[in-house]
C-alpha cells in the first residue's frame, strides 16, 4: 500500500463512522446521551473539524481523508449544519445538539455523505480485488 493510500485509511478510519453515527438518530440517542460511553458530539466536532478533516475547509482534505469533489461539498454542508446547531447549543452539551432545530438537517447531509463515502471505500476494495477496470 503506497503513503498517500495508508494515509487516507488511517483518517477515513475515524472520518466515516463519525459520518455514520451523525446519520444514526438511534444511535446518537442510545450512545452520545450515555456518559458512561466515549463517543460524544464533542468527539464528533473534533473528528471532523480538528483532527482528521475540516468540515469548514474541506477542500485541503481532499485526497487525505475526502476521495472525492463530492465528498468535500458534502462535508462542507455538513460542516455548515453541524455549526447551525452548535449555535443552538450554548452549554454545548449533546442533549442540546440533539433537540436543535438544525440537527434533522445534520442527520440529512450526514446520510448523504455516508452513503457516497461508503460507496466511494466500496469501490476501492472492489478496486483491490480486481485490478482490471470494468466497463
Amino acid at each position: 500500500m503506497s503513503e498517500d493510500a495508508q494515509l487516507m485509511a488511517n483518517h477515513r478510519v475515524h472520518v466515516v463512522p463519525v459520518v455514520l453515527a451523525l446519520a444514526n438518530p438511534p444511535w446518537q440517542r442510545d450512545v452520545w446521551l450515555d456518559p458512561s460511553v466515549f463517543e460524544n458530539v464533542d468527539h464528533v466536532f473534533h473528528t471532523l473539524f480538528d483532527d482528521f478533516c475540516d468540515a469548514d475547509e474541506p477542500e485541503r482534505y481532499l485526497g487525505v481523508s475526502l476521495r472525492t469533489e463530492d465528498e468535500v461539498v458534502l462535508m462542507r454542508e455538513l460542516g455548515v449544519a453541524l455549526n447551525a446547531a452548535a449555535v443552538e447549543a450554548p452549554n454545548d452539551t449533546d442533549a442540546e445538539y440533539l433537540q436543535a432545530a438544525a440537527w434533522p438537517e445534520v442527520v440529512a447531509v450526514a446520510g448523504r455523505l455516508a452513503q457516497v463515502m461508503v460507496g466511494n471505500d466500496l469501490g476501492q476494495l472492489v478496486a483491490l480485488h480486481d485490478p482490471e477496470p470494468r466497463t
